[in-house]
Parts: C-alpha cells; sequence; structure tokens
C-alpha cells in the first residue's frame, strides 16, 4: 500500500506542474512512431504537397506532439496508480504534475488535435477523431482495452501507425480518401505494431500482474508473449511483401524481405531471454521494422504517381 500512496497524494495536491515535468508527460521519445508513419503516409501519396506544403508542420505537430502526446498523457492519468508501483518517478505519481493536470492535460490535447486535424481536412479528422476514442478507450474506464492486451495492443497499433498513416496521405490528397492499397498496407503495419507494444509492455511486468492489467507478459507469461509478439510482427510483413510482388514492385518486396530476413536471428537471441532482452529488441527490431514501412510506401507512391 506504501508503494502507491505517493500517487494518492499528488491527486488533489495544490500547485503548478513542473515544466520539466509536463514535457515528460508528453513522453517526446514516443512521437518518432506516427511521425515516421504519417512521413510514410505522404510518399506513398505519390503526389506533390504543392499547395499544400504549409499543411505538413501542422500534420507533422499533430500526429507526434498532440495525438501521440495527448496519448501518453490520457495514459499516465489513468495509470498513476500502477506507475506508482513500477515507475514512481513519473510525473504524475511523482507530485511533479500535481493535482488533476494531468487529466487537464489530456482534455486540451484532445481539443487542440481535433482543431488541428480539421484544418488539414475531413479525413484527418475522422483519422484523428478515430485515433482519439482509441487512445481515451485505452486507458480509460470502463473500456479500459489495456486490460486486455489481445484489445488494448491492437488499438494503440491502429493509433499509432495506420491512423498517422492516413493522415499523411490525406494531408496530400485534400479531401479525397487514400487509395484502398494504401489503406490495406496501413492497416497491415498496424497489426504487426500489435507485436511492438507487447514488447514496450514488458517493463511494466510487476506492476500489471499486481493489479491484474492483463498485457501478453502478465496474461501468457514472457516467453508465450514474445512467440506472439514475433508472429504477429512477421506476418503482416509478409503478406506486404506479396502485395508488393503483386503489384509489380519486386525491388521494394525485396528491401522488406531483407529487414524480415534481418529480423529473424534478431527474434531468435530475443526468444532467449524475452524479459531481459526487450529493451534491446525493442531499439532493433522495431528499426528493422519501420525501415520496412517506409520501403513499402515508396511503392506505392511510385505505383500512384505511374
Amino acid at each position: 500500500m506504501t508503494a502507491v500512496s505517493p500517487t494518492l497524494r499528488s491527486v488533489g495536491a495544490p500547485g503548478l506542474p513542473e515544466p520539466r515535468a509536463v514535457l515528460t508527460l508528453f513522453k517526446p521519445v514516443t512521437w518518432f512512431p506516427p511521425m515516421w508513419a504519417f512521413a510514410c503516409g505522404i510518399v506513398s501519396a505519390g503526389q506533390p504537397l504543392g499547395e499544400r506544403r504549409w499543411l505538413l508542420p501542422l500534420g507533422i505537430l499533430l500526429c507526434g506532439p498532440l495525438v501521440c502526446g495527448t496519448s501518453q498523457a490520457v495514459n499516465d492519468w489513468f495509470d498513476r496508480h500502477v506507475d506508482a508501483i513500477n515507475e514512481p518517478d513519473r510525473p504524475i505519481p511523482s507530485g511533479r504534475v500535481p493535482g488533476t493536470w494531468g487529466l487537464t492535460f489530456a482534455i486540451i490535447g484532445s481539443l487542440a488535435s481535433l482543431g488541428v486535424a480539421f484544418a488539414i481536412s475531413l479525413p484527418a479528422a475522422l483519422a484523428t477523431f478515430i485515433g482519439l476514442v482509441l487512445a481515451w478507450a485505452y486507458s480509460a474506464p470502463p473500456v479500459r482495452l489495456k486490460q486486455n492486451g489481445w484489445w488494448g495492443n491492437l488499438a494503440v497499433g491502429l493509433c499509432y501507425e495506420g491512423l498517422a498513416w492516413v493522415t499523411g496521405t490525406a494531408l496530400v490528397l485534400g479531401g479525397a480518401l487514400p487509395p484502398a492499397m494504401v489503406l490495406l498496407v496501413a492497416l497491415l503495419y498496424s497489426l504487426g505494431c500489435h507485436g511492438i507494444m507487447t514488447i514496450n509492455d514488458y517493463k511494466s511486468l510487476d506492476g500489471d500482474r499486481r493489479l491484474g492489467i492483463g498485457s501478453l507478459p502478465a496474461r501468457l507469461g514472457p516467453e508465450r508473449a514474445a512467440i506472439v509478439a514475433c508472429v504477429v510482427m512477421l506476418v503482416p510483413q509478409l503478406v506486404v511483401i506479396g502485395l508488393l510482388l503483386h503489384l509489380g514492385h519486386p525491388v521494394a518486396a525485396g528491401a522488406v524481405g531483407l529487414v524480415v530476413a534481418v529480423q529473424i536471428p534478431c527474434m531468435k537471441r530475443w526468444l532467449g531471454a524475452p524479459r531481459e532482452l526487450a529493451p534491446w529488441y525493442n531499439g532493433t527490431g522495431v528499426v528493422l521494422y519501420v525501415l520496412g514501412m517506409m520501403a513499402s510506401a515508396v511503392a506505392l507512391g511510385a505505383g500512384a504517381g505511374a
């Protein structure tokens, strides 16, 4: 009980949040994946930005600091009790973001995200709205999708990869919907991101078990969860390779095949000690995964522009 008490004291406590703690709350290190997916969306459109070039900074702001940063604030607010066990130095349980400031930042970030998305296009606004709904549903009761690692990881994968990709394509195309093949490839990489989220869950394994949160490492055990994560990451990439070959892009298919081939020995090493090596694989296998995303986007863009 003593481990949770710092969180309980910080909620309702007076004072203003520390500026550096606010930045930490929004976790800039997590902004890269959706911004990368956004870039993939732009490339896969296969058209120059033209007069819409001025919207590019808005799109980067939207997918990184706004939607992704807001989702981090939402998660930290509703996870403040488990964070008091796993990572008591985080901004909210440590009291550096006191009172209900964490929730306030989450609400303001959601509203700002929608405002910026509407300035880009209606499809971008729709993608942003769905992403925000998933972000809140992932963390907030009564839905709290993160209680079930199968559904929670799927929600995050769609929010971080697929919807950010769609936003990038929508920025280039204006009011037009992205082509079906772009949507399909974005969906496949979103499904693969389910495995990436499982890797991320290893860091909170002790707290998840203690509080009954059903992340896959807690639900299946570290070893079985690692196997599931590897399979979930590999299968969508193999399907993408098949699609690229079908579309007449053998070079791109070979590039994605190469990054898959390099991932396999990395996965084999990770499976030998999944909990201990999760941070290592998060920094190696994930980088290879996103390189394949860009290779696929380049091929789709070349096909669209042909």
